[in-house]
């Protein structure tokens, strides 16, 4: 009953924005995983419809923030207000404390902004003043980039970069499904009705206790454990690999795999994950967590080449 309701949703999210199945399918699995999604494309590719859609069927508060230079931390966690009529200090939370919290653009704001928005993703709490206040149970962050536009941004962090469980590149739409989208739009742009009877969040814990429950082999387990290994040590593996990788993944990505492809494998009705599935989602979680070496960036070398001679380095096991 459960998959066939997140079905259903994926139904409405795919009518809602036509034509990006893989940034739909990125949402689901950050939505069953309780893991952030960082999106990557030009603007105008329905990153933010998505998200909106997303909250919709799931009943969920969506709030955008756009980061710009000037942001304050304040502006993302709230602050004290002192109320004169009642002499005292009152909080006034910010725009973190929604469900789903699109960040648009989140490479054009300094350190102090992107520290307080990680103590968010990772700690699941916000520090305003002289208290520690936590955030609500269904809480996932959405942030974009514009990879057109580098002048005044602030490259995030490695310790923020590896809290996205998943980095997806978005394409501008075939000629096909560009006609869908406008006529789609035609007669306004206002999303359709989400389903008569929407996701909550005991929905999705109960979709959470099933994707815990998916089986993984060993040899899956040893293959994660053999592709992680060979970003770390690639000299064992590639001597391609050994020349282009400076430093390798973290545990957590591993993990964080592991919970994708379990989610992918119950969406598509699957009791254990396959080889394939590890394969097929690899990139999204390993894209933005590896760094090139600079004779690498040199030659021009792509993460995703990178990601294809590492698939190609470790056999499956």
């Amino acid at each position: 009953m459960t998959l066939s309701r997140f079905q259903q949703l994926q139904s409405y999210l795919s009518s809602s924005v036509i034509g990006q199945e893989q940034l739909i399918e990125a949402l689901l699995l950050g939505l069953l995983t309780d893991g952030h999604v960082l999106l990557e494309g030009p603007p105008g590719l329905a990153k933010t419809r998505a998200v909106k859609a997303l909250a919709l069927g799931v009943r969920g508060e969506f709030q955008r923030i756009q980061f710009t230079p000037d942001l304050l931390p304040s502006d993302i966690t709230g602050a004290e207000i002192f109320r004169a009529d009642q002499q005292s200090f009152e909080f006034q939370p910010g725009p973190i404390f929604a469900n789903l919290l699109l960040a648009d653009e989140i490479n054009r704001s300094p350190a102090k902004v992107q520290a307080a928005l990680l103590e968010g993703m990772s700690e699941r709490q916000v520090s305003a003043g002289r208290e520690t206040r936590a955030l609500p149970d269904l809480f996932m962050v959405v942030a974009t980039q514009n990879p057109l536009e580098q002048e005044g941004t602030y490259p995030l962090p490695e310790a923020q970069l590896d809290r996205f469980l998943l980095h997806v590149r978005i394409r501008h739409p075939s000629p096909d499904t560009e006609r869908a989208i406008l006529r789609l739009t035609r007669h306004g742009d206002r999303l359709q009705p989400p389903p008569a009877d929407p996701l909550g969040w005991p929905d999705i814990q109960a979709a959470r206790t099933e994707v815990a429950q998916i089986h993984v082999s060993a040899s899956i387990e040893d293959y994660l454990v053999h592709l992680a290994d060979a970003t770390r040590r690639p000299a064992r593996y590639s001597n391609e690999l050994a020349d282009w990788l400076a430093a390798g993944i973290s545990p957590r990505a591993t993990i964080g795999l592991e919970q994708v492809c379990r989610a992918q494998a119950w969406l598509e009705g699957m009791d254990f994950v396959t080889p394939d599935l590890v394969q097929r989602l690899l990139p999204l979680v390993y894209r933005h967590r590896l760094s090139l070496d600079f004779r690498a960036q040199a030659q021009g070398v792509s993460i995703d080449h990178v990601i294809d001679a590492l698939l190609h380095a470790v056999p499956v096991s």
